[in-house]
């Protein structure tokens, strides 16, 4: 399944036919190291044993699967990120964060993850990537979209392993309501899709 959206941004699921444009956008190191976008999915204990390489297995594994584990985003044909999406079933380690846990029980599409390729960093298009995002989800099923982003304190920046979850400036930019607030800098963001 593709998307296109204006500003030739296009959205389309990871498989193994894309699967370099994926190495692509999550560089040589697999994003923040070596994590392959396989943080919420495994336990602390697994991630770090299969940290690298052995995250970059599991992550291609599931880029077999029938329901993707998440989408490249393109500008004009070039792969500019990766979001890591999904029912937050999906994501058992986010599931038992004391932090991050469910909010209720209404059916979600977890955004998980926004990494953005290096080059394409601080370029002002986050918002816009959520946004094709959720246009993504919505066409796919699901009615309300549910993220994670960081809120560093004023002056200061996020770091990549905080980072990746994305920045609440631009999930708000995108239509996000904030519907909880468990620490000062990590609200929980809703959008309705339909």
């Amino acid at each position: 399944m593709s998307k296109t959206k204006p500003g030739s941004l296009t959205v389309k699921e990871l498989s193994t036919k894309n699967w370099g444009d994926f190495e692509a956008v999550m560089g040589k190191n697999g994003g923040a190291s070596g994590c392959w976008c396989m943080h919420w999915r495994l336990s602390i204990g697994e991630f770090m044993e299969q940290k690298g390489d052995g995250n970059k297995k599991a992550m291609k594994r599931l880029a077999q699967r029938k329901q993707p584990p998440g989408v490249i985003i393109y500008e004009d044909d070039a792969p500019v990120a990766w979001c890591s999406l999904g029912p937050r079933a999906e994501f058992p380690r986010l599931q038992r964060s004391p932090i991050l846990k469910n909010i209720d029980d209404e059916p979600v599409c977890a955004i998980a993850c926004i990494y953005v390729e290096k080059k394409h960093r601080g370029s002002g298009m986050q918002s816009a990537i959520i946004d094709a995002v959720c246009d993504y989800a919505a066409s796919a099923g699901y009615t309300t979209a549910e993220g994670y982003p960081v809120e560093p304190a004023e002056g200061k920046r996020a770091g990549a392993d905080s980072a990746m979850t994305g920045m609440a400036s631009a999930f708000v930019k995108a239509g996000f309501d904030e519907i909880a607030r468990p620490r000062k800098d990590r609200p929980v963001m809703r959008r309705k899709l339909k």
